[in-house]
């Protein structure tokens, strides 16, 4: 892997920029629908997710200084998916992935403003980690809601009890999958964003 600072995936480039605020848009219009749709934890995560990347502008006071709009993009689908299309994703793999995504937006974070320093590889395994971690979270944060908000995100009056832990099994098995998976991908970013940056001085001589 390329010896690559984990920071520098923040890009001041005017196009990425404009990405990342029109995916941020999506984001709030997402988080306001499934508020008042009711579905809370649904808006939650939109709504953090939008926090988490929109950070590196607010703390650098520069409105062009946003992670790359792909990550952005990973992290928001499956809300803002589920908000458009009405996708039943809870259990998916691509819930956790844009868990995945998310907790790559936090390393960033981390990175960048306080003095954790992360290489590429440690972030990889951070992110499966966190997102492992998360899966835990989000199952205890739909348990709480289906308790006292008398919602049905986990359980059901038409699933027994064993049929409950193995779902939530199986979306753990998912969880570490889709962490893997946007290990891969953030890794196979940093290699091509690496190859071009070393390009480009080759092109201007």
């Amino acid at each position: 892997m390329p010896d690559t600072e984990f920071g520098d995936l923040l890009t001041d480039s005017r196009a990425n920029a404009v990405a990342a605020w029109l995916l941020l848009s999506l984001f709030a219009l997402s988080a306001v629908e499934s508020v008042w749709g009711a579905e809370y934890l649904w808006g939650t995560l939109a709504a953090v997710v939008g926090l988490v990347a929109l950070l590196p502008a607010v703390a650098a006071r520069d409105h062009l200084t946003m992670p790359p709009w792909e990550m952005v993009l990973l992290a928001g689908l499956p809300v803002v998916g589920r908000s458009v299309a009405t996708l039943q994703v809870t259990s998916d793999v691509a819930t956790y992935l844009s868990i995945a995504a998310l907790a790559l937006l936090v390393a960033i974070n981390l990175q960048l403003f306080t003095p954790v320093e992360m290489s590429v590889g440690f972030a990889v395994l951070f992110v499966v980690i966190t997102t492992l971690a998360a899966a835990g979270i989000w199952a205890v944060a739909r348990w709480t809601s289906d308790l006292y908000l008398g919602t049905e995100l986990l359980l059901s009056p038409v699933l027994s009890t064993d049929q409950v832990h193995d779902r939530l099994m199986w979306e753990f098995v998912a969880s570490a999958v889709a962490g893997l998976v946007a290990g891969l991908i953030f890794e196979g970013y940093v290699r091509r964003r690496a190859t071009v940056d070393a390009r480009l001085p080759e092109e201007v001589a």
